[in-house]
């Protein structure tokens, strides 16, 4: 069974539901749309009891590269409004879904993007995936949960790193620690994904349902609605700085950004 909008594909086969990030050309790039249809996407596997695994992929060449920066420009929403109305309500949706979610990374996961994929349970990847964290770039700090997951899996040091140059983490250095269980050739990325998910698919529910939660209660979840709301309070602060403005008409005019510390 399928069913498709303009920004989201969504397919439910052999138990799994597949949902696709629909906006190629933009490097599926978060939308109003898009987000609802995964908000509602998501809400509607932890129903379906025909559902037993998630799939999250994008289409073309890029799983995503985080927030539409010209449609956030054309809205221009508050930023802690964005966040606690869209982002986080979906990045706690993928942890708190009774179900195993997996990240099938096809190509490069940026900002919020690389968020989403931190909050599936597994993720592949192809060789040539790169994850960036993307927020320094135009002058905002990390948000959807990008700071609490990436410095759980990574450690302080690298994380850190990885936040405040804007250094992308390759596949190699994803797999080297620990953030990927599979790495795949490009080709057979989503084959692997459902060879991957077919043991969850046929495990048993309940109990896979109740080993998510006590993990996630054991190693994150319990700081994460406060970790959210701080985020989207300092993105807000962020996002009202010259620098802000600046890293974006950098990205729109595709030069180098001439931060000025304000």
């Amino acid at each position: 069974m399928a069913d498709s909008s303009s920004d989201l594909l969504t397919r439910k086969e052999g138990g799994i539901l597949w949902l696709t990030l629909n906006r190629p050309d933009a490097n599926n790039s978060f939308t109003v749309a898009m987000m609802e249809g995964l908000a509602a996407g998501l809400k509607s596997a932890a129903k379906d009891t025909d559902v037993k695994a998630v799939v999250l992929t994008g289409s073309g060449r890029a799983f995503c590269a985080g927030q539409d920066l010209r449609e956030h420009i054309a809205r221009k929403p508050a930023f802690v409004d964005e966040l606690r109305d869209r982002y986080n309500p979906i990045m706690l949706a993928v942890r708190q879904l009774p179900k195993p979610v997996i990240a099938a990374v096809n190509g490069t996961a940026a900002g919020a993007g690389m968020s989403l994929a931190l909050a599936c349970d597994f993720r592949l990847c192809t060789p040539e995936t790169k994850f960036y964290t993307a927020f320094v770039k135009i002058g905002l700090v990390p948000d959807s949960g990008n700071f609490f997951w990436l410095g759980q899996q990574i450690g302080f040091s690298r994380a850190l790193e990885l936040e405040m140059t804007g250094r992308p983490m390759t596949a190699e250095d994803a797999e080297r620690w620990g953030i990927v269980n599979r790495v795949a050739p490009a080709d057979k990325l989503l084959a692997e994904t459902a060879a991957f998910a077919k043991p969850l698919v046929e495990g048993p529910s309940t109990a896979l349902a109740l080993m998510k939660r006590l993990m996630h209660r054991s190693l994150f979840a319990s700081d994460l609605p406060d970790l959210l709301e701080e985020e989207a309070l300092l993105q807000e602060a962020a996002g009202r700085t010259r620098d802000h403005a600046e890293g974006v008409q950098a990205f729109m005019e595709k030069r180098a950004p001439k931060f000025s510390g304000n």
